[in-house]
């Protein structure tokens, strides 16, 4: 798909001062070398620093950790015996990949299978076209229920959702993984990582002389449903307001490209016009009898596995139950949730398809999900480097030397009330852009800042809220976030010659306003002395 010159009226010289600036974002971050080349170059810049700190004998002390993490060294014969001997290890044990072919596999068949199109066609072909971005960002924000799937899930889908209503796709594929990404530590849900969070803080209070009140996963629940609110509200907005008139502008295609056209399409920074919003003929929102009868059958048949996954969890002998004979903190219920996406996308698109005849055969299943794989196979190329880079920043025990010297810099500032939770907040904003896992980084940061707040008066679950704000709102700008690498592969369906800069520069304003409006709710909460959880205020009582 050729792209026009742009007219004089759509010159830099018109464009507003925040399409400037990310357009400059964009064009310095798309001067990054290739994504495999700048992980093989970080990879290579590890390895030379984490052998001069280990022969420097650097060691870092975990705060409640019983011995010191010695710093390891790549170019030592323990580090060169670690990567002769993990290489295959490393490649395989890549976080993402036990996530993201499952579900690729699964929605390869709901889609491949035109059971997705069709869904989306039926909810959305007569829903206002202005309410899908509030849409968008209400499913991404709490898509956390979802774990790490969310990532993988949310954004083509909103990127179909998006292209029905005759919307720029590439906007609700951004908008979704922004939303899902910057919005995670939030949800009007109880989930997962509520409960994790608490257990790591409960921990940490138990050795407190005055631990204030109990933590439990419902601590953060009334500050979570307030931020949850706020930020589904932002988050559409910004994709209605800022991101898809940005993509306007641009001129990015809203048909995916597959390559074609790479001279002059979707160039970044560009301000060509864009071409024609209207949907396609294939995603009418007018469904034939048999899609109907298809989707009718598909959802009877989803809703049929659903009863049986509820069922089976809540018998009381059910074997999803703990060894407490409930679900939190950690459970075989909550480790299956690749396996409860897999069948609930699996199922009602093989129903669908063998109603409507897109599958016919059951040679037809492996089709349809080899389909899917091939799709992502720049990401299983990727996944090669980025999974030995991230095994040796783990392994060398630079991650944590960063945490801890960064947390106990701010220790020493000696700042106390709210601008030293404000500067805790940035903390945690930054170190996200290095350890995008929540636990982990929490774990490093809570022993040292919880007992630190307790003295100042700070209830422990307080400043648990006050984490998740840093915890989420920047993990979509860092390369470090392997789930970015996903996104690039599915935006590269659009612009061939996307960049991370591409992506960065997009994911900026959700990064600025979600935490700025995150902030503000916590700073309400803090004014008002308002309730974080049933039970928890923002001061110790005595």
């Amino acid at each position: 798909m050729a792209m026009t010159t742009p007219s004089p009226a759509l010159g830099a010289g018109r464009r507003s001062f925040p399409d400037r600036f990310l357009g400059g974002v964009e064009r310095i971050g798309n001067k990054l070398p290739d994504p495999f080349m700048l992980f093989l170059i970080l990879f290579l810049v590890v390895a030379v620093v984490s052998t001069a700190m280990a022969w420097a004998n650097v060691a870092v002390t975990v705060p409640g950790a019983t011995e010191e993490t010695v710093i390891k060294g790549f170019f030592t014969a323990e580090g060169l015996s670690w990567f002769t001997t993990t290489l295959g290890a490393n490649y395989l044990g890549f976080p993402p990949l036990a996530t993201v072919l499952p579900i690729l596999l699964a929605v390869g068949v709901a889609e491949k299978s035109g059971l997705l199109s069709a869904l989306i066609r039926k909810a959305f072909g007569s829903a206002p076209r202005w309410a899908l971005p509030y849409a968008v960002g209400f499913v991404g924000v709490i898509g956390s229920i979802m774990s790490d799937a969310a990532f993988v899930v949310i954004p083509p889908l909103a990127a179909l959702v998006f292209k029905a209503a005759g919307r720029h796709p590439v906007a609700g594929l951004l908008g979704g993984f922004a939303a899902a990404g910057a919005g995670y530590s939030t949800s009007m849900l109880v989930t997962s990582l509520d409960a994790l969070f608490s257990g790591i803080t409960t921990a940490v209070t138990e050795t407190l002389p005055n631990p204030g009140s109990p933590v439990n996963p419902l601590s953060n629940y009334f500050f979570n449903f307030a931020s949850a609110l706020v930020l589904i509200l932002l988050a559409g907005f910004i994709i209605d307001k800022i991101l898809e008139p940005r993509l306007t502008r641009q001129g990015v295609p809203t048909e995916e490209t597959a390559g074609e056209d790479a001279g002059d399409a979707g160039q970044p920074g560009t301000d060509a016009p864009a071409p024609s919003a209207a949907p396609s003929p294939a995603l009418s929102a007018t469904l034939t009898p048999v899609e109907r009868r298809g989707v009718a059958w598909a959802v009877a048949a989803g809703a049929a596995v659903a009863a049986v996954i509820v069922v089976g969890a809540v018998l009381p002998d059910s074997p999803w139950r703990n060894e407490d004979g409930g679900y939190l903190p950690k459970s075989p219920l909550l480790s299956s949730i690749v396996f409860i996406v897999f069948v609930l996308f699996t199922v009602p698109g093989l129903v669908y398809g063998k109603i409507t005849g897109t599958i016919a055969s059951g040679k037809d299943v492996p089709r349809v999900m080899g389909a899917s794989i091939k799709d992502m196979s720049g990401f299983l190329v990727l996944a090669f480097i980025l999974g030995q880079f991230i095994a040796l920043f783990n392994w060398s025990g630079i991650g944590n030397w960063i945490a801890v010297a960064g947390a106990s810099g701010l220790e020493s500032i000696g700042l106390t009330g709210y601008p030293a939770i404000i500067g805790f907040i940035l903390l945690a904003s930054v170190l996200n852009l290095f350890i995008i896992s929540g636990s982990a980084m929490w774990t490093l940061m809570a022993a040292v800042f919880v007992p630190m707040f307790a003295l100042l008066g700070f209830e422990p679950a307080f400043i648990q809220g006050a984490f998740r704000v840093g915890d989420s709102a920047t993990q979509i700008l860092t390369p470090l976030n392997p789930y970015m690498i996903v996104l690039l592969t599915m935006l590269r369906k659009y612009e061939p010659q996307a960049g991370l800069g591409t992506v960065i520069a997009r994911m900026l304003p959700f990064t600025v306003l979600f935490w700025i409006a995150w902030v503000a709710v916590l700073t309400v909460f803090f004014v008002f002395g308002l309730p974080m959880g049933p039970g928890n205020g923002i001061y110790i009582d005595g």
